[in-house]
Order: structure tokens, then C-alpha cells, then sequence
């Protein structure tokens, strides 16, 4: 249904004076520019996630009042910019696979021109898709394998039951030396996942998982879990690097390797 003029305007009053009460000097969004004198709040309340100091999950300030990226996509974003130096003309030829994208950072790629981008997710009823992000299942991708030069698949596999199905999947499409970005919600204090499949209702699963719709809270175990499947883990805290785009100081980012 078609938002009515008035609705509309009286939206994007609402968020400019938003965006004028939180505009200052100490954060600026890597994405879009937005300068604010704090972050938006992101995150679930629930005390599991507390308990378990689950970070990239529990309650904390994060997002871009403007944009609406959390504090994981600046993470990826600036390790995509300026680590991997994505943006440069060398890397035109790159064949990207994005699961379930961020529209922060797919904007960004889709005007990039490379390759090919490729965007997909597997479409679950009550929410909205848009034009670009096509239906698929990171189960059983339609792709050739070595078909990649990057993939990412950023808090995805603590949704999904057989996790190391998924990683093999995607290790089969990715080239040899590719890298795939693989956040998850990540517990500083467990050593091993906890995961239980007898949890089916959506308030068993937000109890015990911090999330209605996830199966895992991943412990320590989770790198050992990508090296089962083949993958030369990463890992890099880029927060020091950058004290003013917002980033959670307590979060590592997770680059999964395809060895030759």
C-alpha cells in the first residue's frame, strides 16, 4: 500500500529533527557521512545475551542515526575499504556473493560496478525484500563451484540448524584464496556453542538464544567449526584503528579463507 503524502512528510520531519538533536563531532558514519555527538541504541535486551556477554547481540550503543548501519557493518565496511582495498580499480573483476545483505553496504557494492554482485536471502513471510535480493538458501546455493572472489554472510549461520552444511556451501562456491566474512553473535565466556534442537517455539529459542529466531549462542568452538570445513580463519579488531566511526571495541572481525 502507497504511504500517503502527509504520512510521508511528517516521516522525514520526524527524522530530520532526529537527525539534528543527535548531529555533533565525536562519531561519523563510514556509510554515509552522518557526523553525531552519540550512536544509536542496537541490540537485544534479553539476559541470556548479558549473561553470556554475547558480543554483537546484547544491548549497546551502535547505529548510525542516519543510515541505520549497525556497528558490524562499518566493521565489515572499513575492513572491505581499506584492508581488503575493495574499491580500487584492480579489484573491478571481483565476483561477489552477499547472503542476506546489509542494505548499507550492498548500496555501496551495487554502485561500485563490479563483476558481478550477487545478493540473496532465503525469504521468510512478514518481511519485506528489496528488488535486488533474489530468493536462495545458503544450504543448497545455485551456484558453480570456485564461482567467488568474495562472499558475505554476516550474522546468518546462528540461524541455521546445520551450520556446517552452510559453511561447506559456501566454501564450494568461493575461488581458492577467497574470502568470505562470516560474522556471528560470539560469546566472550563460552568455550563451547550452545545449541539445543529440541528448542522449536520462538519464545523457547529468544529465552535460550538471546533471538526468536536463532538456534545458537557460539562459543569459542565456532573457528574450530569453519577449519572442520576447510577455511583458514582471521580474525582482526580494527577499533583502535578507527575511535570515531562507532565501532564495538569488544568485536572481531572473522575472514574465513579458502586455502588453495
Amino acid at each position: 500500500m502507497k504511504e500517503q503524502p502527509l504520512k510521508k512528510l511528517a516521516r522525514r520531519i520526524k527524522k530530520s529533527l532526529k537527525l539534528l538533536l543527535h548531529s555533533g563531532t565525536n562519531y561519523e558514519c563510514p556509510l554515509c557521512g552522518y557526523r553525531s555527538r552519540d550512536l544509536a541504541p542496537i541490540g537485544n535486551d534479553y539476559e541470556v545475551l548479558r549473561r553470556y556477554e554475547v558480543v554483537g547481540a546484547a544491548p549497546r550503543r551502535g547505529g548510525c542515526y542516519r543510515c541505520g548501519a549497525y556497528d558490524r557493518d562499518k566493521l565489515v565496511f572499513l575492513y572491505l575499504r581499506d584492508e581488503l582495498g575493495i574499491f580500487s580499480a584492480a579489484k573491478k573483476d571481483y565476483h561477489i556473493l552477499h547472503i542476506a545483505p546489509s542494505h548499507a553496504i550492498a548500496s555501496r557494492l551495487q554502485a561500485h560496478g563490479f563483476a558481478s554482485y550477487v545478493a540473496g536471502d532465503l525469504f521468510a513471510e512478514g518481511y519485506d525484500y528489496p528488488g535486488y535480493v533474489k530468493e536462495m538458501n545458503v544450504l543448497n546455493l545455485p551456484f558453480d563451484d570456485n564461482a567467488f572472489d568474495l562472499v558475505l554472510c554476516n550474522h546468518v549461520l546462528e540461524h541455521i540448524e546445520d551450520d556446517r552444511r552452510a559453511m561447506r556451501e559456501i566454501y564450494r562456491v568461493m575461488k581458492a584464496g577467497a574470502r568470505a566474512i562470516l560474522q556471528v553473535p560470539l560469546s566472550k565466556v563460552l568455550e563451547k556453542s550452545i545449541e539445543d534442537p529440541a528448542l522449536k517455539t520462538e519464545e523457547e529459542r529468544a529465552r535460550a538464544f538471546g533471538q526468536r529466531d536463532h538456534v545458537r549462542i557460539y562459543g569459542r568452538d565456532y573457528y574450530e567449526r569453519l577449519r572442520q570445513c576447510g577455511f583458514r580463519v582471521e580474525e582482526q579488531n580494527l577499533s583502535a584503528a578507527y575511535p570515531r566511526q562507532g565501532l564495538n571495541p569488544e568485536e572481531r572481525l572473522t575472514v574465513a579463507v579458502k586455502t588453495p
